[in-house]
Formats: structure tokens, C-alpha cells, sequence
């Protein structure tokens, strides 16, 4: 892949890889957590609140990625960008911790809004910063493997979610998930020089231009 795919992309997927095995974790055993935590064994009031959690974070995301993404667009360089993906990744960071501390439904919404905010200023900036360094050409084979990173991540973690709660806990796992975070947040530290130049303007890492102009 190294010698195929620029420094910037594949540091791109990489780093999305281990975000979706992080939260790849936590989505299929979540239900379980809140009726065992929450409402402590109460399996509609669970589904009342998984259903208002989805809402919570959905709705907010929904509300502040316009916003959000009009603000990147309006700021030449990716200087901005850069930040907003590494602020919003050290946020969501966050939530699986505050999971832990969770004992009541409006504890779990609010972690839900605040993870909202964090994927809102990630996942534009993340996008646009894709979308630049992609390389001529290969549009559809690197959005490709990109895909094909999510359902890998996804799929691993799915498969060890339950096994993990089982043998650790749910603590072990909300601290596994952000660690992973954490780890793909590090790692687009190395891509910080090929994303933007000092003076400001947009530095394509395969020397070509960018697919779609900012």
C-alpha cells in the first residue's frame, strides 16, 4: 500500500481503522450496557433510551456539521482542518470514559451531544482533507480501501465486543475504545507537514492537484 497510495491517505485509513475498531467495540453491546447500568435490568425503559441515545446524537450532528464545515471552507489552508479532526478525535476521546461514570438516562444523552459536537468538527475536516490528497486516478480504489477499512474495523471489533464484555467488563472495554481513539488521533500527527505548508496554502503530498477544489 506504501508504495501505491500517498502518505497522507494512507495515513488517512489507517487511522480510521483503529477509530472503527475502537467504536466498532462498543456498538453492538451498547443496548446491553444501558439496561444493565442504566436501568438496571429494565429491557423496555433500555430500549426507550437507546432509542433517545441514537436521537441525541444523530439530531446535534445533523445541526452543527453545516455550520462547522462552512467555517473550514471559508478559511483557506488546512491548517484548520488539521485541528478541527485532531480537536473533535480528542473529544470522542472522551465519551467512553464518561460512560463509565454514567448512572442515570440524561448522563448518557448528554455524553451523546458532546460526541456529536466531536464527530461534527471531525468528520468534514477529515473528508476535506481526503478529498484534496486523493490521487488522480485512483478516486475509486482509495475510497475503496477506505471502505473496506470501516467494515474491517467494524467487523473485528464486532467479533470481539461480546467476548471482551464477557472475560473484562464493560469498564475494560469504554477504556479500550478510547484508547484506540487516541491511537488514531496520534497517528495523523505524522501527516501534519504534508497537509499545510506554513504560509498557509494547500500542500498536495502527490505533487498533483487536488481532484476537487476547495
Amino acid at each position: 500500500m506504501a508504495k501505491i497510495i500517498n502518505k497522507v491517505i494512507k495515513t488517512l485509513i489507517i487511522s480510521d481503522l483503529f477509530i472503527n475498531l475502537g467504536w466498532g467495540l462498543l456498538s453492538p453491546v451498547f443496548a446491553i450496557f444501558i439496561l444493565e447500568n442504566i436501568t438496571r435490568g429494565n429491557p423496555l425503559q433500555a430500549a426507550e433510551i437507546a432509542g433517545l441515545a441514537a436521537l441525541f446524537y444523530w439530531i446535534p450532528k445533523s445541526f452543527f456539521e453545516i455550520p462547522i464545515a462552512i467555517y473550514l471552507d471559508k478559511h483557506h489552508g488546512e491548517k484548520d482542518d488539521f485541528w478541527s479532526m485532531i480537536i473533535g478525535m480528542f473529544i470522542i476521546s472522551l465519551i467512553p470514559i464518561g460512560y463509565t461514570f454514567a448512572t442515570v438516562p440524561w448522563h448518557i444523552y448528554l455524553l451523546q451531544v458532546i460526541y456529536a459536537a466531536g464527530m461534527a468538527m471531525t468528520l468534514p475536516s477529515w473528508l476535506a482533507i481526503f478529498t484534496r490528497h486523493i490521487d488522480k486516478g485512483k478516486e475509486a480504489f482509495e475510497w475503496g480501501m477506505e471502505t473496506s477499512s470501516i467494515g474491517t474495523g467494524a467487523g473485528i471489533a464486532g467479533g470481539l465486543s461480546g467476548l471482551l464484555v464477557s472475560i473484562a467488563g464493560f469498564h475494560t472495554l469504554f477504556i479500550c475504545v478510547s484508547a484506540l481513539t487516541i491511537v488514531s488521533a496520534i497517528l495523523l500527527f505524522s501527516i501534519r507537514k504534508h497537509v499545510f505548508a506554513r504560509d498557509g496554502h494547500f500542500v498536495i503530498f502527490s505533487g498533483e492537484k487536488p481532484v476537487v477544489e476547495p
